[in-house]
């Protein structure tokens, strides 16, 4: 087979490693330098189907590949040399495992006879990542004997499908190498190469698809008062997704909480009895007692929304948590049964309601109202407020535009104000840690080689990752970054430590003064400050082909906290 090099043992060995990743469906391969992973990055380049992407930074191409995994559905791979190279993935790889998604990290290593001797570059790699991966192995040293190299195959196939079954995540395999690590020949070739059917080694190598688990659907009383809440989700079919959320809601006459990450929201003709503003009427201490729930039916995962958290906590409701993971996912630790079952197999299973009732119809009005006391309010607006620019990006962004929403206040924004729209909006996020690492990295990888895409982040998670601009080199994509620059952390000022300064300002907001035009400049992205709302809508309502920009709302922290209070209250009128 051309793709295979018979050059030596270590080029073979890496060959067919990567022809077995090629086979089970990887086509991107995010690498950072160094020598030890040298076999691997030559078997990686030479593929002619595999998209080698070469970076920097290993926390900033951890967290790119996190954003091509996050995209494309399917496990990236990430190569780096030994030593602490593979330690800077980490904060990734939790990402990873905390929101499912696949990836494949294959950290280069030296061989056992130079490990615990202070040989250069050379730490402790088993097990580098504990229990945040779901499968560990360390691969043999490369030998060239058709027994280990069936060995290799079979192995990479098994790490590959355990990137996604039986529930996605990260996969660590370590591979060591001995010297020489360049293609140098050894014999190899005259060894091996007529020595099999190389077509028919990899005959048997497939894809993984994804296998629907059945189980039993739950049976819901005629009457009762229940809640469908549809939690973060970036389903492959979002349109799909969206259908069978409807299906289940028409079926059960309940009403549809859904956070602003999942489908729901931007697909909202699918999706009856649909409600956006639990988080403003939940505040309204008379509406959240009426409106409290006897059955709640939990698809995906919980809302960002802490309002929402703690009332169905007080609520003592019986919960059905739907989810594809083995793992516990109920961090409410409410009367919880979790179920594995697919959202297709419980729509076709479940008993068709004979339509509303009072409950529901409750909901709707209070969502109607407060709706519409929100936008108003919104729409007022002249100063740059943080809100009206999710609210805003939510009405004028292209149809269908792939947008990275950073966790911290960007994401509790959206929830609060983001209207339900048919604009067929992709929310992609970093919502298994919650944090703002990798933010701007994560977006390069949501974005490449998509369709022009936007990203709404914050100053601090955007200079906690800048050395994420170093990907402008390699990109192929738009992105166009909303960067809110409030001069610290926002998020902050909304909890009880914000009156207690000192020490609140210095070390929990951790006020900023840098000067984000020149910043873009160094790295030779366009900067554009942002005007006034008008400017806004003009920057955002038509995305560049090509290329990346950076939009920067200057905005007022501690005035815009107190807004977004203000803005929250007595959206019914009470």
């Amino acid at each position: 087979m051309s793709s295979l090099d018979f050059r030596n043992v270590n080029s073979l060995w890496s060959s067919v490693l990567v022809e077995t990743l090629v086979r089970t469906g990887v086509r991107q391969a995010v690498i950072s330098p160094g020598s030890r992973s040298t076999p691997l990055v030559f078997a990686l380049t030479r593929h002619p189907e595999i998209e080698a992407i070469p970076v920097l930074d290993e926390r900033s191409a951890a967290f790119f590949a996190l954003g091509l995994a996050r995209q494309q559905l399917r496990p990236v791979v990430l190569v780096c040399t030994s030593g602490t190279a593979g330690a800077n993935y980490f904060p990734a790889v939790i990402e990873a495992h905390e929101s499912g998604v696949p990836l494949l990290i294959l950290t280069a290593d030296r061989p056992p006879e130079m490990r615990a001797c202070a040989s250069g570059q050379t730490i402790d790699q088993q097990r580098l990542y504990g229990a945040y991966v779901t499968f560990y192995h360390e691969l043999a040293l490369p030998e060239a004997s058709l027994a280990l190299l069936r060995y290799v195959r079979q192995t990479l196939a098994h790490a590959v499908g355990r990137t996604s079954h039986p529930a996605a995540g990260p996969v660590h395999l370590n591979v060591p190498f001995r010297d020489p690590l360049h293609p140098a020949l050894d014999g190899t070739e005259e060894k091996l190469a007529a020595a099999a059917d190389w077509d028919g080694f990899f005959a048997h190598l497939a894809p993984a698809t994804a296998v629907e688990a059945s189980r039993r659907v739950p049976e819901f009383g005629a009457d009762v008062h229940g809640l469908i809440i549809a939690g973060p989700a970036q389903p492959r079919n979002p349109a799909s997704y969206a259908e069978v959320v409807g299906a289940i809601a028409e079926k059960l006459g309940w009403p549809v909480l859904a956070d602003a990450l999942a489908p729901a929201r931007h697909y909202a003709g699918h999706i009856p009895h649909l409600v956006t503003t639990y988080d403003a009427v939940l505040r309204d201490s008379a509406a959240a007692d009426v409106l409290r729930p006897e059955v709640v039916l939990c698809l995906g995962g919980w809302p960002t929304s802490k309002v929402l958290r703690a009332w169905l906590e007080a609520s003592e409701a019986k919960i059905w948590l739907v989810t594809g993971r083995p793992d516990n996912r109920d961090a409410l630790h409410g009367n919880t049964r979790q179920i594995d079952i697919s959202l297709r197999i419980l729509a076709a299973g479940l008993p068709q309601a004979a339509g509303t009732n009072g409950f529901t119809e409750m909901w709707l009005t209070h969502e109607m109202r407060a709706r519409a006391a929100l936008d108003e309010r919104l729409e007022a607006e002249r100063l740059l407020f943080e809100p009206k620019a999710a609210w805003l990006l939510a009405q004028h962004l292209p149809a269908e535009t792939p947008l990275f929403v950073a966790s911290s206040m960007p994401v509790r924004d959206a929830e609060y104000v983001w209207p339900a729209s048919d604009r067929r909006l992709r929310p992609a996020f970093n919502r298994g840690a919650n944090g703002i690492d990798g933010t701007l990295s994560s977006a390069f990888g949501m974005a490449h080689g998509n369709r022009p895409a936007a990203a709404l982040v914050g100053d601090l998670a955007f200079l906690h990752d800048s050395n994420g601009l170093l990907l402008l080199a390699k990109f192929r994509g738009s992105l166009t970054v909303v960067l809110i620059n409030n001069r610290g952390g926002g998020i902050f000022e909304h909890l009880p430590v914000a009156e207690f300064t000192p020490p609140f300002e210095e070390f929990f907001a951790t006020p900023q003064e840098t000067d984000f035009a020149t910043l873009c400049a160094a790295q030779g992205v366009e900067h554009v400050g942002v005007r006034d709302w008008e400017h806004f809508i003009e920057l955002i309502s038509v995305l560049p082909p090509s290329g990346v920009r950076v939009l920067e709302l200057k905005t007022d922290r501690k005035g815009d906290a107190a807004g977004r209070k203000k803005l929250l209250a007595g959206v019914l009128g009470s």
